[in-house]
This record gives C-alpha cells, structure tokens and sequence, in this order.
C-alpha cells in the first residue's frame, strides 16, 4: 500500500485530501504545518508528498528546498498544492526538484489523476532500477578478477604461518607477519571498494535520470576538501615534504564525497608511483567557468597502452579481465568525472612529468525543460 503525506495548513482541506485519499485505499499522513511535514518525510520515507505553499514558518519551497539536501528524501515524488499558478512560481518549483502542481481549488478527479500519475511513474522507475541492480550484480558475481583474490591468499598465507609455527615464533616476527596481514585487508578492502563503484558507475551512466539528478549537489569549500585529503595521504606515505598545494575557493555542482573520490584515487597514485623526495604539485584554478584540478608528480612515462585504458568505452567485463584492477581508480575517476560532465586526461612528457587534470563546469549541466529534473529516481551516488 502507498503511503503518501500531505502538508496543508488548512485542516478543512487538510481532512478533505485525506479523506479522498483513504477512501481509494492510500495511506494518508497529515501535518498540519512545514515542520511537522518535514520531519514526518525524514522519519517515515513516504511515496508521495502532497504540499501547499503558503504556509507560516516554514512554506512549502523550503520544505522541497530541504528535503532535496538529503539523498534519502530527494528521490520521493512530490507535488505542490497552490492557488498561484505563474509561470514564475511554476518555474521556481520545478527547478527546486517539484515534480507536479495542483492549483486550488482542484477537484477529486484531478487530485487522484496527479496522485496515480506520480505513483505510476514511481514504480516503473523502481522495477527499472531493480532489474539493472539484479543484472548488475549478476555481472558483479561472474566477473571477480584474479587480483582480487590475491591480497586473500596473502592474507592466508600470513595466518597460515602463524598456525603453523606459533611456537617457534618471537614476538617481532609475529608483528611482521600480523602487520602484513593488517596491510593486505586493508588493500583487499579498497580492491572490492572501487570494484563495486565502478560497477555502480557503469550501470548509473545508462540512466539519465541518474546522471541529472547528480549534478543538483554542490562542494561548498572545495580548498578545504583538497587540503584535509592531501595532507592526510601526504601523511600516510610519509612525504608531507614533498607536497605542494597552490589552491583556490571555488564551489562545484559535485557531491563532495565524489569530488573526494576523484582526487583521492589520482592523489594516490601520484604518491604510489613517483619516487620519494620529489615533488607532488596539487593545484587548482578557474577558468572560463571551469574548476581545474591538475595534481603534478614525477615519474615513469606512460605507454600508450596504458593511456589506452583510460577509455570509458571499454566494456566492463572487458576491463575487468584485461586491466589489472589496481590501475581501475583512475578509469573509476575519469567516469565519475564525466559523470559530472567533465574531463580527466593524464599526459607525460619524456622527462617523466605526469599531469592529472580534472576538468568540471563550475554550473551544472542539467536539462532545464526536463519533466520532473530528474528527481523521481535521483539515487545520489556516493563514493563509498
């Protein structure tokens, strides 16, 4: 059964709504003003809201305004209730992620003819996204690679010679061997972590509802992002000396979980495959209504093989099987890049200067005449 909340100030037709509601064999919430409704659609998770405008307190643009910062409330359909029906006003809702109006006063019929229209809609886009969930996973489960398994057997390995040798063993070398076992969970973790994300990638990238929905989600301080991961891996790999930052405030239509991501994968690599005591240059401009993100490095020069394994085109089975998967972040960063319909190129020189540059419009590209914004099944998609 579909539950469905309405927010209406008025109790007369407040109680009307439900009424009609109840009798076609909905499930009905009432709030009587903004707030109340607010937090019954973060408690509840209802499957359409109905929700007037004119409200005190709180109206009912900042009730959809808040309900689309959370990934979880974002996705329910929801229709305004108001007696002004401008262009203008229209205008503002829809772009505020509004997926229909009702204009008051509307009668039983137009009222459930919204209401199934949404529903209707919601449903199909829910068996939609569980048949390429279902089919994902399928994928998922057939193609786990050979390099996955191998920090496992590293892992058996090490607690095999503990359980073998126990007796014989002092205390360093049980260190050692733990600690190495500690390093390979920890990589085995990462493995599987981006193994999964690229596969969420693969399949959100055949939904343009999916893709449009992720471009409604700003970094506020993108210098403050950068700065706390830089100096944190900069850390880690003991090479806080060679790290230079030259960064500029600037806000992305990114979520900055994903703009984390991004960087994180490249940064990581810049460490992992350029000698200690060389420089890492992490810099950041705007240009022509462009954030550029270039992070600098020395190191071996790329092939031309391995800049062939950047293309996002390749099949992802086909990646799988023919890419070794620790090389996957990066082709992970440059489809979560365009994602956002942006670029990542990575160039060297003959010298061994290596170029990471990440490209992302400074407004979001986003179908302004879309029906509903692609809010309906806008599933944010959050790099784990």
């Amino acid at each position: 059964m579909y539950q469905i909340l309405v927010i209406e100030d008025e109790p007369v037709v407040r109680a009307n709504i439900i009424k009609i509601l109840q009798f076609e064999k909905y499930e009905t919430l009432g709030a009587e003003n903004g707030e109340t409704g607010l937090k019954l659609a973060e408690e509840r998770r209802p499957d359409l809201i109905l929700c007037d405008i004119m409200m005190p307190t709180l109206d009912g643009y900042e009730v959809r305004r808040r309900l689309s910062q959370d990934p979880a409330t974002a996705v329910i359909p929801f229709v305004f209730l108001t007696a002004k029906a401008d262009r203008a006003d229209i205008r503002y809702g829809i772009e505020l992620g509004a997926d229909d109006y009702l204009t008051k006063p509307f009668n039983r019929d137009e009222l459930l003819g919204a209401v199934r229209a949404r529903l209707t809609k919601k449903a199909t886009l829910d068996a939609q996204f569980q048949q390429q969930l279902n089919t994902l996973l399928k994928s998922v489960t057939e193609a786990v690679p050979d390099s996955l398994l191998k920090p496992i057997t590293q892992i058996q390995h090490s607690l095999r010679t503990l359980n073998q040798n126990y007796a014989s063993l002092d205390q360093s070398k049980i260190l050692t061997i733990t600690g190495q076992a500690y390093e390979s969970s920890l990589h085995l973790e990462r493995l599987l972590q981006n193994f999964l994300f690229y596969a969420l990638l693969e399949n959100t990238s055949k939904n343009p509802e999916l893709v449009d929905s992720l471009r409604y989600y700003r970094t506020n301080s993108s210098k403050q992002l950068i700065t706390d991961l830089a100096n944190i891996l900069a850390r880690d790999y003991g090479r806080s000396e060679d790290l230079s930052l030259q960064l500029v405030e600037s806000e992305v239509p990114i979520l900055p979980a994903n703009l984390a991501k991004i960087f994180e994968e490249l940064l990581d690599n810049a460490f992992k495959f350029s000698p200690k005591n060389t420089y890492i240059n992490v810099e950041t401009t705007v240009e022509d209504n462009k954030f550029y993100l270039r992070i600098i490095n020395i190191g071996e020069r790329l092939t031309s093989k391995e800049i062939e394994e950047l293309r996002t085109d390749i099949p992802f089975e086909q990646r799988l099987y023919k890419t070794d998967i620790l090389g996957l972040g990066v082709a992970l960063s440059k489809r979560l890049t365009e994602l956002y319909g942006g670029q990542l190129t990575i160039s060297s020189d003959t010298l061994g200067k290596i170029t990471a540059c990440v490209v992302l419009p400074t407004t979001p590209s986003v179908p302004q005449q879309s029906e509903s914004n692609g809010r309906e099944h806008g599933r944010a998609l959050i790099a784990g």
